[in-house]
C-alpha cells in the first residue's frame, strides 16, 4: 500500500510518499519512496503581515500541483495534507486552502499546535529507547515549537509554543515568551527520570549530518552549544560557503539551535537523538492507523 503526506510548514512544504509493507514476521514497515521539500517560507509573510502574499499563494499552489502529479504518478492509495503555524495565523488561510481544493482536489486541514505536537509523537520513536529514562520530543519549525513529553511510556504532556526559527528571524518573539516556555517545561518535568531528547526538524537533521555522527547515537547538548556559537558567529553567506548550507537553512539554523540549546538546558537534559523524523512520518502512521481501523470495522 502506497500512502502520502503533504506537510506546509511556516519555512518548508514536504511531501512524503511511503510503501507499507509487512515483513515475514507480519510487522509493519514503512519505506519511504520519495520525500520532496520546497521552501516555500510562508512564515516571512504571515508572521509580519498576518496574510500570504499573492506571490506566495501562487507558489502554494503550483508546489500541490506537482505533488498532486507526484501523488498519480506513484500511484498512492491515499493521502493527508495538513498546515501548521503559518496558516494557522493566515487570516486569508481559509480562501487559499479553498482555491487549492478546486485546483488540485487536495484539502488540506490547518491542524492545531497541540495536533501537531501528538502527530510527530505517532512516529512511535521513544517505544523503542530503554526504560530507564524519561523522553522529551522536541520539534522545532518556523512558525513553533512543539514539545511532547513521556515517562514509562506514558503521554505526561503535550505542548505547542509560538517560538519558531522565522518568528525569531523577524525578533518577534518576546522575553515573555521565552519565560513562559522555561517555567513551563522546568515545573512539568520535576521528580521525572533523567531526560533523553529526541529532536525532530530540518535544522536538527542538518546538524546531525555536520556532526558525522553514526546513525542511532546521540548529539550530547555540549555539542549543540559548540555549533550555536560556531554558527553564529558568521553571516548567512559565510554559512553557506563554509558549511554548504542552502539560504533557506542557512538563516533558520542558528535561531533552531538556540531552541534546542534552551529546551535542553530547562529539562536538564545531555543529549537528543535524532532520528530523522517529522510531522510528515507522522501523518503517514496516522493515515494508516485510519485505513486499517476502517478495514477492521467492514
Amino acid at each position: 500500500m502506497r500512502l502520502a503526506a503533504i506537510d506546509i510548514g511556516s519555512n518548508a512544504a514536504r511531501l512524503l510518499i511511503t510503501e507499507v509493507v509487512q515483513d515475514a514476521d507480519g510487522k509493519d514497515r514503512f519505506n519511504k519512496l520519495n520525500l520532496v521539500r520546497v521552501p516555500l517560507r510562508l512564515g516571512f509573510d504571515v508572521f509580519e503581515t498576518q496574510t500570504i502574499s499573492p506571490e506566495k499563494e501562487e507558489h502554494i499552489i503550483k508546489t500541490i500541483k506537482a505533488y498532486r502529479a507526484l501523488i498519480d504518478v506513484y500511484g498512492v492509495t491515499e493521502y493527508i495534507a495538513c498546515a501548521t503555524s503559518a496558516m494557522r495565523d493566515a487570516k486569508n488561510a481559509a480562501p487559499i486552502i479553498e482555491h487549492i481544493k478546486k485546483d488540485t482536489g487536495i484539502e488540506i486541514k490547518v491542524i492545531s499546535g497541540d495536533e501537531e505536537a501528538s502527530f510527530i509523537y505517532e512516529n512511535h520513536i521513544a517505544e523503542n529507547l530503554d526504560k530507564d529514562h524519561s523522553y522529551l520530543y522536541i520539534d522545532v519549525g518556523g512558525g513553533s515549537t512543539e514539545l511532547t513529553f513521556f515517562s514509562d511510556g506514558q503521554l505526561v504532556f503535550k505542548q505547542s509554543f509560538n517560538i519558531g526559527t522565522i518568528r525569531l528571524l523577524k525578533n518577534q518573539v518576546e522575553e515573555k515568551k521565552w519565560d513562559e516556555m522555561k517555567d513551563f517545561i522546568r515545573s512539568k518535568v520535576k521528580g521525572f527520570k533523567e531526560i533523553t531528547c529526541i529532536g525532530s526538524g530540518g535544522n536538527i537533521n542538518k546538524v546531525f549530518s555536520m556532526s558525522k555522527k553514526k546513525d542511532g547515537k546521540p548529539l550530547p547538548a555540549e555539542l549543540l552549544k559548540d555549533y550555536y556559537k560556531e554558527l553564529s558567529s558568521f553571516s548567512v553567506v559565510d554559512r553557506m560557503r563554509i558549511y554548504n548550507l542552502r539560504e533557506d537553512r542557512a538563516d533558520v539554523i542558528v535561531p533552531a539551535l538556540s531552541i534546542y540549546v534552551n529546551v535542553m538546558r530547562w529539562a536538564d537534559a545531555k543529549e537528543i537523538y535524532v532520528p530523522k523524523i517529522g510531522l510528515a512520518d507522522g501523518l503517514i502512521h496516522i493515515l494508516y492507523e485510519k485505513i486499517k481501523g476502517e478495514k477492521r470495522k467492514k
